[in-house]
Order: C-alpha cells, then structure tokens, then sequence
C-alpha cells in the first residue's frame, strides 16, 4: 500500500514540474516584484537613510525621557523632605512608580 502513495506522490510532483515548465515566458512580466532585501538601509523620499533617522527619533526621546526623570526625581525628593519622618503620601508613591516607567522606557530604548 506505501509503493502505491509513493507513485502517486510522485505522478504529482512531475505533473507539477511539467506545468511549471510550460508556462507561457510571458507570465513572468505577471509575477510579483521581489520583496527589499531587510537588511537593505531603505531610504526616506528626502534621500535620508530611513535608520539614521529613527536612531536620531530614539536619541532625542531618550534625552527628554531623561529630563523627565530627572524631574520626577526631585519632585520626589522634596515630597520626601516635606512629608516628615514615618509617613509617606500616596502621592510619592505614585511618583516613585512614574520614575520606574520612565527608567524602563529609557533603557527599552537604550537595548535597541
């Protein structure tokens, strides 16, 4: 019963082949383009490397997520000097949260 599968999978491949062989030379006008190869830097329509400009995007948003960290961490410290000893207000808690996400934003960016 396998010697039979085996002939008929075969009959399909070769009919295949030979379809694939009898194609019309002008078909291929039809094919798809082929895709750019992704390790190919593409380029912007103003003629800039399309890397480049996102690494320079990822640069200056890092910069401003950095300043705002380091807001937020002062912010934090005055909350702290003003809240006293044992008590802490929710309010710090949320900043010291804030600070978190921004530190995993920035090195999120950073690992890229």
């Amino acid at each position: 019963m396998g010697h039979s599968r085996r002939e008929a999978i075969l009959a399909v491949v070769g009919a295949a082949t030979l379809q694939a062989q009898r194609q019309d030379p002008n078909d291929q006008e039809r094919q798809l383009p082929i895709p750019p190869d992704p390790g190919e830097d593409r380029r912007l329509p103003n003629g800039k490397s399309m890397k480049d400009e996102m690494a320079k995007r990822d640069h200056q948003q890092a910069l401003k997520d950095a300043d705002d960290l380091i807001s937020a961490a002062k912010e934090l410290k005055g909350e702290l000097e003003k809240a006293g000893d044992y008590v802490v207000p929710v309010s710090t808690l949320k900043k010291t949260e804030e600070i978190e996400k921004l530190a995993r934003r920035i090195r999120g960016r950073l690992k890229q």
